[in-house]
C-alpha cells in the first residue's frame, strides 16, 4: 500500500493569531517586549482585598457564569507576596488605608491596583470623615470601575483593559530584569556594578 503524505495547515481555527509575530516551520521570532507583556498580561494574579457589598460582585466574576479563569485570573491570592494585581473593592475607611498601604507595598513589583465601585473610586455616598474620598489618595490606581456596585462583566471588562495597557508597556533592559543573574549566576551584573 502507497504512503500517503498529508500537509500540515499552519493556521486553523484554533490556533491563536499573535499579531507582531512571524511564523515559519518552527521558529517564531518576536521581540522579548512582546513575549514579556503577554506572559505577565495573560498570568495576572489578584489580590482580594474586599471592603464591602463590592467584594459580592468580585467574587461572583470566578463563578461558572462570569468565568474571570479566562483571561488568566482564576488565581486568586490571599497573601500580597503573590499577587500582582490588588482589587480594592468597596468603602476604604481611614482606619484601614494604612493597612491598604502596607499590603500594597509587601507586593511584589511590577504591580497594578484596580478600583472597584463609586467608594473605592471617589468615596461614593459616604462623603463623611471616616471614609477615603478615593484610593487614589492611597496607592495609584490604574484602572477604575464605575458602579454601585458595578457588575462581574465590568470587572472582566476592567481586566481586559489592564491586559492592554500591560502590552502595550515596555518591560526595561534584560539588567533590570535581572535574567542574567538566573543565566551566568550574576558574574556579568556584578562586573558592571
Amino acid at each position: 500500500m502507497p504512503q500517503r503524505v498529508e500537509t500540515i495547515v499552519l493556521h486553523d481555527s484554533s490556533t491563536p493569531v499573535l499579531h507582531g509575530m512571524q511564523k515559519g516551520g518552527n521558529v517564531v521570532l518576536a521581540s522579548a517586549d512582546y513575549l514579556i507583556g503577554q506572559a505577565r498580561a495573560n498570568s495576572l494574579w489578584p489580590l482580594t482585598f474586599g471592603l464591602a457589598c463590592c467584594a459580592i460582585e468580585m467574587m461572583s466574576t470566578v463563578a461558572s457564569r462570569f468565568d474571570l479563569s479566562r483571561f488568566g485570573s482564576e488565581a486568586f491570592r490571599a497573601t500580597p507576596r503573590q499577587a500582582d494585581v490588588m482589587i480594592i473593592a468597596g468603602r476604604l475607611s481611614k482606619k484601614m488605608a494604612p493597612v491598604l498601604r502596607q499590603i500594597y507595598d509587601q507586593m511584589p513589583e511590577p504591580k497594578w491596583v484596580i478600583s472597584m465601585g463609586a467608594c473605592a473610586s471617589s468615596g461614593g455616598v459616604y462623603n463623611n470623615y471616616a471614609i477615603v474620598q478615593g484610593a487614589d489618595q492611597v496607592v495609584p490606581v490604574d484602572i477604575y470601575v464605575p458602579g454601585c456596585p458595578p457588575s462581574p462583566d465590568a470587572l472582566i471588562f476592567a481586566f481586559m483593559q489592564l491586559q492592554r495597557k500591560i502590552k502595550a508597556q515596555r518591560s526595561g533592559s534584560f539588567k533590570e530584569l535581572r535574567l542574567f543573574e538566573g543565566i551566568t549566576g550574576g558574574q556579568e551584573l556584578e562586573k558592571v556594578r
